[in-house]
């Protein structure tokens, strides 16, 4: 089984900076991409940023020049810095991994969720 823990949401001003962090821990071979999604009161859950293995990412057009997804391998930990934040940024922000191998397969996990405050 793999577990997704993240850390690091809360409350914060506009223009202010937070650091998310989502470790996987389990049997893990391989991680394909790791990323964050977010989901606002009433909406869909929508990709915030992704990164794989290799170091490509991908960013929602919103958050561009503002988040930076980055990512430890050999920890199967993916970090988003956040800068420059916004109110319309407040959301509950999730972990993903996609494509984990492991010795009994391949699978998609999501973490449990951590809030993220932008407000004065």
């Amino acid at each position: 089984q793999v577990q997704l823990v993240e850390s690091g949401g809360g409350l914060v001003q506009p223009g202010g900076s937070l650091r998310l962090s989502c470790a996987a821990s389990g049997r893990i071979l391989s991680i394909n991409v790791m990323g964050w999604y977010r989901q606002a009161p009433g909406k869909q859950r929508e990709l915030v940023a992704a990164i794989t293995s290799g170091g490509r990412t991908n960013y929602q057009d919103s958050v561009k020049g503002r988040f930076t997804i980055t990512r430890d391998n050999a920890k199967n930990t993916v970090y988003l810095q956040m800068n420059s934040l916004k109110p319309e940024d407040t959301a509950v922000y999730y972990c993903n991994a996609d494509r984990v191998l492991t010795t009994t397969g391949i699978s998609t996990y999501w973490g449990q969720g951590t809030q993220v405050t932008v407000s004065s």
